[in-house]
């Protein structure tokens, strides 16, 4: 069975129906509430991941299921540097690129990783009595702490992740028992 794909931009439009597809096919198939909370939970922490490692995102999310296992898609078209690209493939649960599995596969991905830019970083060093003085300066630390990534890990089976040029593909995968 597949559900009906949604679509989801940076501005948080189609999460919630995300979710809620999630729920649908669910309660579909019969699930405890238990294990549909689980699977609305993996479909929360995949969206939230994508979307804070890639910063702008268009994707498009559909379930799949057989039985007692659910896969959970999204694809979205995104530009990524080393440090997103990096980011999004340590999600995976090989920690490999899906999409380079065969000889070409491997040499596309090596090309897209070095033809992928650097990350540009501006670090000030203000000594921390003269930041302090500063109004209306916000401090947050530009550092993504991975907390969707450790969620996902826990609750999901398989994590897979392939990128093709700046197309990502992530698929979550998780099986109930009956």
């Amino acid at each position: 069975m597949k559900s009906d794909v949604i679509t989801i931009d940076n501005q948080g439009c189609g999460f919630h129906e995300a979710v809620e597809q999630t729920r649908k096919v669910a309660e579909f198939k019969r699930m405890s509430k238990q294990s549909s909370l689980y699977l609305q939970l993996c479909t929360e922490e995949m969206l939230s991941l994508v979307r804070s490692v890639t910063g702008e995102m268009k994707a498009s999310f559909w379930v799949e299921c057989s039985d007692e296992q659910f896969d959970l898609h999204m694809t979205t078209k995104t530009v990524l540097d080393k440090e997103k690209r990096a980011q999004l493939i340590a999600s995976s649960t090989t920690k490999t690129n899906e999409a380079a599995h065969s000889f070409l596969g491997k040499l596309r991905n090596a090309l897209e990783q070095a033809m992928a830019s650097e990350t540009d970083h501006q670090y000030y060093d203000l000594p921390d009595d003269i930041a302090a003085d500063l109004s209306g300066r916000i401090i947050d630390d530009p550092e993504w702490d991975g907390y969707e990534r450790s969620v996902l890990r826990k609750i999901a089976d398989d994590i897979k992740i392939g990128i093709r040029g700046g197309t990502v593909e992530m698929t979550v995968s998780k099986r109930f028992a009956q």
